[in-house]
């Protein structure tokens, strides 16, 4: 083939890259499709891959899965999200697609929980115990919190109960009080995730039922004296 005739099918020089190689044929992260030509285009791409998440997926990881820019991805989460609801016109779904955490994820509708409860055998998932849940909810409304002060407003020893949520990751250590150098403890972001919430912000108002924190000062140093007699 002539100089003239590569010139002329736009297969010069300017189309290849260091060596002769054409741009992208060695970038093992280029995509050989577009996902726009894709059936249902960008949107239906995007929820393919949400259906096969198991955790809450960041717009900019999705953004990368699509070879799309995240702004654009965002956008479309947001039309997923709405239409999901039925405010696009369509039937309201039995799930929806909302933020957890730092990502996205698609759950089952709150409206149906009753109906999904009764799919799931029991035993198939690991439940937590009433006192788990009960120790759970005061670490999330008053966290950081102390194993002496979470004992305090249950009125019961928590240390076993402690170790089972940290050991589930939905709690971890956060640091210690000063005053006592006790461990303090507070949520993680899997709680948000398991709890289907992107911050805690969200969590229901059920705080001001639980005693206040500030008024357990010493249950701390109390607890170690008496330890140790």
């Amino acid at each position: 083939m002539s100089e003239q005739q590569v010139r002329a099918d736009g297969n010069g020089a300017d189309a290849q890259g260091p060596g002769g190689a054409v741009d992208g044929a060695d970038d093992p992260d280029a995509l050989a499709f577009d996902v726009e030509a894709l059936p249902g285009g960008a949107l239906a791409a995007l929820e393919a891959v949400l259906m096969v998440a198991d955790e809450p997926i960041p717009a900019v990881r999705l953004a990368t899965a699509l070879a799309l820019p995240t702004e654009r991805v965002e956008a479309l989460l947001d039309e997923l999200a709405a239409e999901y609801r039925g405010e696009r016109g369509g039937r309201v779904r039995g799930f929806e697609l909302r933020r957890a955490g730092a990502g996205w994820r698609v759950y089952s509708a709150p409206a149906y929980g009753d109906v999904v409860g009764r799919f799931v055998v029991d035993g198939q998932t690991a439940r937590l115990t009433q006192a788990a849940l009960e120790t759970l909810a005061v670490v999330a409304y008053r966290q950081p919190v102390t194993r002496g002060q979470v004992s305090a407003v249950r009125g019961v020893n928590v240390d076993g109960v402690m170790r089972t949520l940290t050991t589930r990751g939905l709690v971890a250590e956060v640091g210690t009080e000063p005053a006592s150098g006790a461990v303090l403890y507070g949520t993680t972001g899997y709680f948000l995730e398991r709890m289907g919430l992107s911050d805690l912000d969200e969590l229901p108002p059920l705080a001001p039922y639980l005693p206040d924190i500030d008024g357990l000062d010493g249950v701390d140093t109390a607890e170690g004296r008496e330890s140790r007699r």
